[in-house]
């Protein structure tokens, strides 16, 4: 598999695998058919063009409301609603849907992470905080569907066989309050829990570190079943996608070596979460 974005298969809730880019398409075509531009049906669903547009490439979930309005405006005559059902129980965004299908089969999982606790490590309040804090902003519908996929998600850690999971936070992770105080020392109460698994090692990167591997922004590893194959996933304002060749598998997995070697040690990781969370 080459490098390319992640858009097409579907885990977690009830969703059809590929609902949200077949729902986008159908709309599309009778939009265009109808002769109906983004900025107009967006004034009769309230919804920006850019949010439509985002619908049309399955980037993101209609809500009911707009499913109606859209099939009436539009002439489709219950076709936007039929496809609508298969899309509006999942919570998983269409362009993630490939990495999932990867992270649930993999025999390893590494992540970086520097803006916010990691969804596999994240609890109900502040998973539901995250999807808050989306611009533009997401129905009600959406968020509850969002964190009920992303708790789904989790059971990867605990699944047999059990992969090997590791994680390099950076401090402001452990202390950026989303959500609230109350939220965030849940949260990281939850994470030494998840650190106290034989299969997980949660290291924190010190802010006074004067060298730095990750400049370049988080990531996700990924080792393929039985080990057969390495994967990267880079994920940021301006895309997703895959590294699978070389060198730049090797290149990214080497510096993620070097960033677990600048962090704290996994015992001492934990010391500085208590701390942390103690502090609350």
């Amino acid at each position: 598999m080459g490098a390319a974005t992640v858009n097409s298969v579907n885990i977690g809730t009830n969703g059809t695998p590929g609902a949200a880019k077949a729902f986008g398409r159908l709309l599309r075509f009778h939009r265009q058919r109808a002769k109906v531009s983004l900025e107009v049906l967006g004034e009769h669903t309230a919804y920006s063009k850019s949010q439509v547009a985002m619908i049309e490439r399955g980037e993101r979930k209609p809500s009911a409301r707009f499913v109606e309005v859209a099939d009436e405006v539009l002439g489709a005559q219950g076709a936007l609603l039929e496809v609508a059902q298969e899309v509006t129980a999942s919570g998983v965004a269409a362009w993630f849907e490939d990495y999932l299908v990867e992270e649930q089969r993999a025999a390893g999982i590494h992540k970086y992470e520097n803006r916010v606790i990691p969804g596999l490590l994240q609890t109900p309040r502040y998973a539901q905080a995250v999807f808050n804090c989306a611009v533009p902003a997401l129905e009600d519908e959406e968020i509850e569907a969002g964190v009920a996929a992303r708790l789904a998600r989790q059971q990867v850690l605990t699944k047999a066989p059990r992969p090997h999971v590791t994680f390099v936070l950076e401090k402001i992770v452990l202390t950026r309050p989303i959500g609230g105080s109350a939220v965030l020392k849940e949260t990281l109460e939850h994470v030494l829990g998840v650190a106290r698994l034989r299969n997980v090692s949660i290291q924190v990167m010190p802010e006074s570190r004067q060298t730095h591997a990750g400049i370049d922004g988080p990531f996700t590893l990924l080792e393929t079943a039985k080990r057969l194959g390495q994967l990267v996933y880079v994920e940021g304002q301006g895309g997703r996608y895959f590294l699978s060749e070389q060198p730049d598998v090797g290149e990214t997995f080497e510096r993620y070596g070097t960033l677990r070697a600048q962090a704290l040690s996994p015992e001492d990781s934990v010391r500085l979460i208590e701390q942390v969370a103690r502090e609350l």
